[in-house]
């Protein structure tokens, strides 16, 4: 290679770079302007000098109140489950190699699905009571226990089967879809024997909702989301290794299998927490990492950090849209993520490029 040659390759090296740090940083940006846009944002308005004031202690006692006591946990929550979902999604459909993996594929949010329906029908974990016939769980607790288990249970499940099966992406994949299946028909058997009251929590539960948890539950996700998130961003040559093949990555110092394993497994325990918190919250995890591979490519040390904020910007605006499209009503954020996630993602198969 002339001289010539192996400066443009190195200028065109850089020019691509820079644009994934641009990217990366807009990213930044636009999240930190929508989370003191969603602060603010609600029943009750304030502008972004009360907002600050709240944060800072030195407002109202009731601005202080509803900033703190309610808003700053949904959001943190919004953004902690915005990024798990996609760096979940993004690791998945690296380590398979697979464009529609991503933990719903998988079986996991079905398999959360039954087991709070479980919860509620056969350990008696919610009912209808309250003011005005509100839905109410006697034991939350029993709730997400029930269903992080049953999640739990189906990624082990998919982890011995691919070691059975030489860890095969295939085989996951088939196994997960499998697995869904199954708990979503188990879910149906479940809604068959509740009541009136005990249907009404299921439901309730399903719809995706950020608003649900408290202090504690927030830092029990950031403690589990945080520390998976740096190590997948650790491990991204890896991936990269594995994207020519596992005879390539064996040859770079990389053992697929092992990865693969570790990796499908950590995926499912960040994506098990959460739903087993908020409910079933769709698309997040399958899209975001095809609209960040849209802009920047799917080169896995940028992807993947990348999609946390991408993952994180469409959770908390889907939230924030939820919150205040039809006030005083309060949409479920699941589903508003599935009515922007199915037609992205059919724009993006449609104009979207091979990145496979």
């Amino acid at each position: 290679m002339s001289t010539s040659d192996a400066e443009r390759v190195k200028a065109s090296y850089e020019s691509h770079f820079g644009r994934k740090l641009v990217f990366i940083f807009i990213a930044a940006i636009m999240l930190l302007l929508l989370a003191v846009f969603s602060l603010g944002i609600g029943a009750v308005n304030f502008s972004v000098t009360e907002t600050a004031g709240a944060l800072l202690g030195r407002s109202t006692r009731m601005a202080r109140t509803i900033i703190w006591n309610i808003r700053v946990p949904r959001v943190l929550t919004a953004i902690l489950v915005g990024s798990g979902l996609a760096v979940a999604g993004a690791a998945l459909q690296s380590l398979l190699r697979n464009p529609l993996a991503s933990p719903y594929t998988l079986g996991i949010s079905h398999a959360a699905a039954f087991g709070a329906a479980f919860s509620v029908v056969v350990l008696g974990a919610g009912s209808s009571g309250g003011a005005g016939g509100n839905i109410v769980f006697n034991n939350p607790y029993i709730t997400v226990l029930s269903a992080f288990g049953w999640s739990m249970i189906t990624v082990f499940i998919i982890v011995t089967l691919g070691r059975l099966k030489n860890s095969s992406p295939v085989t996951l994949i088939l196994t997960g879809i499998a697995l869904g299946s199954l708990f979503t028909a188990g879910y149906t058997v479940m809604q068959s024997f509740a009541d009136q009251s005990e249907l009404s929590s299921i439901v309730f539960w399903t719809f995706g909702d950020v608003g649900r948890t408290n202090w504690l539950q927030l830092a029990i996700i950031a403690v589990v989301v945080i520390p998976v998130a740096l190590y997948f961003v650790y491990r991204s040559w890896q991936f990269r290794a594995m994207s020519s093949g596992d005879e390539t990555a064996k040859s770079l110092g990389v053992k697929p299998k092992r990865l693969r394993l570790i990796g499908t497994l950590l995926a499912g325990l960040i994506t098990a927490l959460m739903v087993s918190f908020v409910g079933i919250i769709g698309f997040v995890g399958l899209v975001v990492p095809h609209i960040v591979r849209r802009f920047i490519g799917g080169e896995e040390r940028s992807l993947i950090p990348a999609s946390c904020l991408v993952g994180s910007i469409l959770l908390l605006g889907s939230d924030t849209a939820a919150r205040t499209v039809v006030a005083p009503i309060v949409l479920p954020v699941g589903i508003l993520t599935s009515f922007l996630g199915v037609p992205l993602f059919i724009y993006l198969v449609i104009r979207g490029k091979e990145y496979w």
